[in-house]
């Protein structure tokens, strides 16, 4: 063997190794336990960052591990392909974005495989492929056929110069994020998924997921955020609306009703536009709402605003008239488009209440100091729950009597009832955008909406098509959009949005059981291997995609697709990948960011920057502090160029040594070449072995304790004792402290004595079989040379994971710490069987104990079994 590790050339001899003998390549085997690891698949930006390479490289560690552990592992990999970026590419470069697409999924594939990751290339998808969305079109007319897909009016963030709807965090400051045009509300027809069906489900079942982070399982509840309340209707005030009807209210707080003072709807309420009809003051300033968010983000930082509509409605107990306002902060697409105000009760509305002066009447008294009905600066515990006061007969009651007592009133009346709402709503899934699976519906004058029949699909989205940025290029494509009808035959014209893209996500991980089956979405593969047992990915995907990917399993269940309900059983998010920041000031206020690698930086002597300096001039730059690396702030480290440097294991390494998976990972150039100098270490210790101490192995193998020199046997000890600890903390996914289990088992090999040499390769050819197989999960290439190279039978991937020897483990005399009150004063041997009144004994006879007793009796003698003794005198 080389004596020298170069890693380019050991990695380069493992990959193709694997490759020509398929190595990661798995069908199912019902004789062995399965498991199915997933990583969130890439969307192909171009490169690799670092963030990806963490998240696969966890990915991998487990997938290999439980491979070692007699599993039947499939992780497979694909591409999330549709997307804006993709359009926005093409609009820079002048490309197709399906060109564009492609070639980056060519580069991200090689740079994937260069990091040696074990995944079933033979599963490989792309979302933007036909065969991939025709299963996706197939199912959505299965779901729109059933009800679970409807169209109907939805309300958007248009962009008038880009002529497309644009997502929430596309909208900075009111304006479009590209064109930088005022955005405008819009009600659009669109398709909507019916998640909302599954409410119930998606949220008792978190309860029934163990294996997901409880963070998670928290965001999701708030998302879907089941509520217990009450319907509350206020009758129309026919002299001032002209009609009867009412006016419905959602409230959890059904208690505060007698200190409801007005009424407020959304700008898009019948009302609001009822009122603006006559009214160009009202209508300008419905206008202006139009242009405001349609986040809950941006609802709760923004100016609340409002206009009286001079309607009035009635309140349903008490019988007084009610003003109707306008208000930026109720949107129509939340519940009934309209919130009773109870400005006393609620810090929103007393904002709103202050701002117009508005009535505020008090009608729960708090535990602390409130107010009546005069206006004082808002305190947390006026929205408490207490005793009903100027509330008439409810006056006394408390929280759930009340709500109870007027809800019954309501009901009596008939203006009301308790009921159940959700905050989740109803997915949209229309996009107005080219780079998108195509919804498969056609929209027919006489028919309406029909569904495009199995035998036409796929609906083929073109991909030598020009993106402009201003509207569809479908909508501008009568060879894609004309067409006739199913039912009918007449013209009709084909729907020309396209889906949202995270509905190519919400069931790719079901897929990988069957990509080369072109006639059906699923095979019964998919019940072999679904569940995945362990998906890992960045905790910004913890509600959407997450809940997306729960709602889609259980729709393909009742479609009798599959027979699992939840798609994850267990769920790692992985933290951060993050760097210093270093910037200068630059003109107009803006930063110019520094790139570390360009940056020379001065620590003091705990190892904190205390001065930095551009390389190149040798001016000072500003330390910004350690943020994610990102193409903003310029400290992204490029994952190609640490490969090329040091090597794929080095980079793995590092990855999993720094910080445990679920915590923030922060970026260290001395880190990476540790990581670097502790590999050339293991394959000096396997040039060693293979060149010198192989040789001297006796012909007939015998490791009992008993039969080793008392050094070697300690030395044996010590990897069992690593090894034992590595396996705990595998199964804790605290692969950093198994990496310094690997660590230390080195360290005893390369300080072993070598007196008797025979003993010792013994001893080193059990210690290095264990520590190769405890890197070979972190380490793949370098374990996959040495394991070769030093002689061990068979191939590393095929070999079987350690496990610790009780013998090995086994000592005759325990050394433990002695301490008298507590501080430590020496040691003393005792026999690893002895009892605790020996071991006390034992301590209380030592010259030790003696000198520091002086001479007292103890008053207690605490023995920690294997530890330590405390004499208390």
């Amino acid at each position: 063997m080389q004596d020298k590790y170069t890693p380019a050339t050991v990695e380069s001899a493992a990959q193709q190794h694997w490759e020509s003998a398929q190595a990661f390549r798995v069908t199912e085997d019902a004789s062995k336990p399965k498991y199915y690891c997933l990583s969130m698949f890439p969307y192909p930006s171009g490169k690799l960052h670092m963030g990806h390479v963490r998240n696969y490289t966890i990915g991998d560690v487990l997938a290999r591990y439980h491979r070692m552990r007699g599993y039947n592992v499939l992780q497979p990999m694909g591409w999330d392909a549709f997307g804006m970026p993709a359009e926005n590419a093409a609009i820079q470069n002048n490309v197709p974005p399906a060109k564009w697409t492609y070639a980056n999924i060519d580069y991200m594939k090689a740079q994937l495989k260069r990091l040696g990751f074990a995944i079933d290339w033979s599963r490989e998808l792309a979302t933007c492929k036909p065969d991939y969305y025709r299963w996706e079109q197939w199912l959505f007319t299965r779901l729109y056929k059933k009800g679970l897909i409807y169209k109907k009016l939805g309300t958007v963030n248009w962009d008038p110069v880009d002529e497309t709807v644009l997502a929430n965090e596309q909208v900075i400051d009111g304006k479009g994020w590209r064109s930088g045009a005022v955005v405008e509300k819009r009600e659009i027809p669109m398709y909507y998924m019916k998640i909302t069906a599954y409410a119930d489900e998606l949220l008792d079942a978190l309860d029934a997921l163990p294996g997901w982070p409880e963070q998670v399982k928290l965001m999701q509840k708030n998302w879907i955020g089941r509520s217990e309340g009450v319907e509350v209707h206020f009758p129309y005030d026919l002299s001032t609306i002209g009609k009867s009807g009412v006016l419905k209210v959602f409230t959890t707080r059904a208690d505060t009703l007698m200190g409801a003072t007005y009424v407020a709807v959304a700008a898009e309420h019948p009302l609001a536009l009822q009122a603006a009809a006559n009214n160009p003051e009202l209508a300008a300033f419905i206008d202006e709402c139009r242009h405001g968010g349609v986040a809950e983000a941006d609802l709760a930082t923004m100016e609340k605003k409002g206009m009286p509509t001079g309607l009035r409605v009635v309140h349903p107990i008490s019988g007084e008239f009610m003003d109707v306002w306008v208000a930026n902060y109720v949107l129509m697409g939340y519940g009934e488009g309209a919130v009773m105000a109870v400005p006393a009760h609620d810090e929103r509305d007393f904002a709103f209440a202050t701002k117009y002066r508005l009535p505020i009447r008090m009608v729960v008294s708090s535990t602390r100091d409130a107010y009546a009905d005069t206006v004082a600066p808002w305190q947390d515990a006026y929205s408490e729950h207490g005793r009903l006061v100027n509330s008439g007969k409810y006056d006394g009651l408390h929280f759930q009597d009340a709500v109870d007592a007027i809800s019954a009133d309501l009901a009596d009346k008939g203006l009301g009832a308790k009921r159940t709402q959700y905050r989740l709503r109803d997915w949209g899934i229309s996009r107005q955008r080219y780079w998108g699976c195509p919804i498969p519906m056609i929209n027919c004058d006489d028919c309406g909406n029909v569904p495009v029949p199995d035998e036409q699909l796929p609906v083929v989205l073109p991909e030598n098509v020009e993106v402009t940025g201003r509207g569809s290029p479908l909508a501008k494509m009568p060879e894609f959009y004309q067409c006739s009808c199913p039912q009918c035959g007449k013209p009709a014209r084909r729907e020309t949005d396209t889906m949202d893209t995270f509905v190519e996500s919400s069931w790719y991980f079901l897929r990988y059981a069957s990509t080369d089956n072109g006639k059906a979405m699923v095979d019964g593969r998919v019940n072999y291997w679904a569940p995945v047992d362990q998906y890992i990915g960045g905790i910004e995907h913890a509600i959407l995609h997450l809940l997306y990917s729960r709602f889609f399993t259980r729709a393909m269940r009742d479609e009798g697709l599959v027979n699992v309900s939840e798609p994850f059983t267990n769920l790692l998010t992985q933290g951060m990948v993050v760097a210093e920041t270093y910037y200068r000031d630059a003109d107009g206020g803006k930063k110019q960011w520094i790139n570390p690698a360009d940056v020379q930086i001065e620590r003091d002597d705990k190892g904190r920057i205390t001065a930095a300096k551009l390389a190149a001039d040798g001016q000072p730059v500003v330390i910004g502090g350690t943020e994610k690396m990102s193409k903003s702030k310029n400290n992204g480290v490029d994952p190609q160029a640490l490969v090329d440097q040091y090597g794929a294991d080095t980079a793995r390494l590092f990855i999993i040594f720094a910080a445990p998976p679920d915590q923030q990972l922060e970026w260290s150039d001395s880190g990476v070449e540790g990581a670097y100098r502790f590999l050339r270490r293991v394959w000096a210790f396997g040039h060693s072995f293979a060149n010198e101490f192989r040789a001297q192995l006796p012909a007939t193998r015998t490791l009992a304790t008993a039969q080793l020199p008392d050094t070697l046997a300690s030395v044996r000890r010590e990897i069992h004792t690593c090894l034992k600890q590595a396996n705990y903390d595998f199964g804790k996914h605290q692969f950093n402290t198994v990496v310094s289990a690997a660590m230390k088992t080195l360290n005893a090999l390369e300080k072993a004595p070598r007196d008797n040499a025979a003993a010792h390769a013994e001893v080193a050819e059990e210690g290095l079989s264990i520590l190769l197989r405890l890197l070979a999960p972190i380490t793949p290439h370098v374990a996959h040379a040495l394991w070769q190279d030093c002689g061990f039978a068979g191939d590393i991937l095929d070999a079987s994971w350690p496990e610790p020897s009780d013998a090995a483990l086994k000592q005759d005399e325990l050394d433990l710490v002695l301490q008298v009150n507590g501080k430590l004063r020496g040691n003393i041997k005792v026999a690893a069987d002895a009892s605790s009144s020996q071991i006390e004994a034992i301590a209380l006879a030592s010259e030790a104990a003696q000198k520091f007793m002086e001479g007292k009796p103890p008053r207690k003698v605490v023995v920690v079994p294997g530890r330590l003794v405390n004499i208390v005198v």
